[in-house]
Parts: structure tokens; sequence; C-alpha cells
């Protein structure tokens, strides 16, 4: 490599990680707001303000508006971070695709759902307030109907992943496993049980494990 194209790659690399910062800053700030005074009242000059960023900065990294930011502000927080790196590439779900068990693996599974749910939740139920509240804001209506089918989507992996190995039940197809999936794993479903029932966390995540194998595995005590 030349020197003109090392510098070049250390120049893109510098500016990616920037970006990312930035990314992260913002997202940062609008979570704390929107959690804390709700998706309505958090202005997008109040995110830049909390951000350090100016509002142009803050337009240009969610360039679709506010209901571009909730996005961002979901995506960062499922990921847990603001790298670009898809779930599959991420060493948890590496590590469930490497467990030879079927049974352990969805125990992998649902522990690795249970953390990105303890994440995501407040931030979902502040989104879904607001659509509920102005269900004429199809901006955000829109931000949610693809929250929706992105999860319906990403539960397509792990069945057709199970599907490939020969473990689902007989007469299962992996478009039907990744729809009980879909739904097993949903937000309200973690709200209802750990904060109506009073369950905690490790306990949500033994009954997912076993609701995941019970609905999905030819074999589902191994």
């Amino acid at each position: 490599m030349t020197e003109q194209k090392k510098r070049r790659a250390y120049s893109s690399a510098l500016r990616q990680e920037h970006a990312q910062a930035t990314r992260r800053k913002i997202a940062t700030a609008a979570r704390k707001l929107m959690i804390g005074k709700g998706y309505a009242d958090t202005t997008m000059a109040e995110v830049a303000r909390e951000a350090g960023v100016a509002v142009q900065t803050l337009y240009t990294s969610c360039p679709g508006g506010k209901p571009a930011l909730a996005k961002l502000v979901y995506d960062i927080t499922l990921a847990g971070d603001a790298r670009p790196l898809p779930q599959s590439a991420r060493p948890e779900v590496q590590a469930i695709i490497d467990e030879p068990d079927p049974v352990r693996k969805l125990a992998r599974y649902a522990a690795m759902a249970t953390a990105v749910l303890r994440r995501v939740q407040p931030v979902h139920r502040v989104l879904r307030a607001a659509a509920a509240a102005s269900p004429t804001d199809t901006g955000l209506q829109d931000v949610l109907a693809g929250i929706e089918r992105e999860r319906l989507m990403g539960s397509r992996g792990p069945a057709e992943h199970l599907h490939a190995l020969g473990a689902l039940r007989q007469g299962l197809p992996a478009a039907r496993a990744a729809e009980r999936i879909y739904v097993l794993t949903s937000t309200e479903n973690f709200e209802k049980l750990t904060e109506v029932c009073a369950w905690s966390e490790a306990e949500y995540e033994e009954w997912l494990a076993a609701m995941l194998a019970a609905a999905l595995l030819e074999h589902p005590h191994g």
C-alpha cells in the first residue's frame, strides 16, 4: 500500500470513528430526553443542545427528522453500541451458532434476547405511547411498523439455522418457527412478566428458553 493510500485509509477510519461517536452522543441525549419527557415533548433543538452538537449536525445524522432520530435511538439501544455491525456478525450470535446442542443453543438465544429486551424496553414503550397518542404521525407509525418487520425478519435467522440442523419439530416450516420466535420475544411479553407479574429477569430468561424449546424443537428436553 502506498503512503497516499495509507493516509486516505487512516483519514477514512478517523471520519468513520468520529461519525460513530457523534451518533452515539446524539442517541444517548435523545434517549435520555425521550424517556424523561416523552417523545412528543422532546425537540430536536433540545437533543442537539444535550448532545453538544449543532442542530444541523443532528439533521445530517437523522435526515428524516424526529422519527429518524427515534429510529436511531432504538437501533443503537438494540445493538448496544453505534458500530455499523449487524447482529448476525456479533460475538454472542456466533456463540449461539457454534453451540452444538439445540436446547443449549436456545438457552443462549434466550439470554441474548433478555439482555436486548432490557435495553430496548424503555425506548419501545415511549415510542408505542407516542404512536398511540398521535395516530396521524405517519413518520412515527412507520418507524414502529418497521421495527416489527425487522424483528420478524431477524427471527428468521435462528429459525432457518435450526431448520438446517434438522432440529425443528416435524412439520414445522422455518417461516412458522420464525413467527413463534417473533411473538415469544416481544417487548410486550417482557414487560408483562417482569413488571406486571414481577418476575426477575432470570425467571423471564428461564421461561423464554423453555418456551422456545417447547415451541420449536423436535426434542425440547435434549
